[in-house]
């Protein structure tokens, strides 16, 4: 998770906390577009390679299944130790800001004060709004001015975890069920189809969440895709590998 810093129109629209909570919700969808699209793309590079070696469909679901757990459980447990390693963090940061209240109150609040004032408040102004903040929460007034944080809406790691499996397992499916479904001799055609589409919409929709050009987000997801399935294609078709 990224803290962008405020800048004078954070002061000047009430809105903002708004905006804020809004910008926070898109970051976890797009992170869950993310994930999807590393199932997709891990799970069908897996069954095509299988696919390819053998016409069978017991190791094809085997390997499919495996893969979704093992890549599932994975991204869980990383998205857990990252986010909460970043708990930590904020938890460290607000505890040194409620020891510092309590040990030099005039200072932090001219501290926050000056906030204000290089935000393009006047002085007055500044130490006003400093004063009435501070009377009203000063612990909640110092955190997200100087830290950015909401001390009532920190990250929380297994909500993290659950998203980043369920979205893998969501995007995983789809190559999975692409390759069960079709007879044997469309299932790799099926899949490959079924899987750049997927990439298409993925990469479009992060790609709008994100604010870059959707054009060239799909291009890099679809080309990343289609490549890994052609590698792992050609594994399977190695002699020796194949059945």
């Amino acid at each position: 998770m990224l803290f962008v810093e405020q800048t004078s129109d954070s002061a000047t629209h009430p809105h903002e906390p708004h905006a804020e909570g809004l910008a926070s919700r898109l970051n976890w969808l797009r992170a869950g577009v993310l994930g999807a699209n590393d199932g997709i793309v891990s799970t069908a590079g897996l069954v095509v390679g299988v696919a390819s070696a053998t016409a069978a469909t017991g190791p094809i679901l085997t390997a499919g299944v495996a893969g979704l757990v093992a890549g599932a459980i994975s991204m869980a447990a990383g998205e857990y130790i990252s986010v909460s390693t970043q708990r930590d963090s904020e938890r460290a940061l607000l505890s040194k800001e409620r020891r510092e209240l309590a040990e030099e109150p005039d200072y932090e609040l001219a501290e926050l004060a000056e906030i204000y004032r290089r935000k393009g408040l006047s002085e007055q102004t500044a130490r006003q709004v400093a004063e009435e903040l501070t009377a009203h929460d000063a612990f909640a007034a110092h955190a997200e001015a100087e830290l950015g944080l909401n001390p009532d809406e920190l990250t929380n790691p297994w909500q993290a975890a659950f998203s980043s499996a369920v979205s893998f397992t969501l995007g995983a499916l789809l190559p999975l069920l692409a390759i069960l479904l079709p007879p044997a001799s469309w299932r790799i055609p099926v899949t490959f189809a079924a899987v750049l589409v997927a990439l298409a919409v993925t990469g479009s929709i992060s790609a709008r969440l994100g604010g870059s050009n959707p054009r060239r987000a799909v291009l890099r997801v679809v080309v990343g895709g289609a490549l890994a399935m052609a590698v792992t294609y050609a594994i399977g078709r190695i002699p020796g590998v194949s059945a």
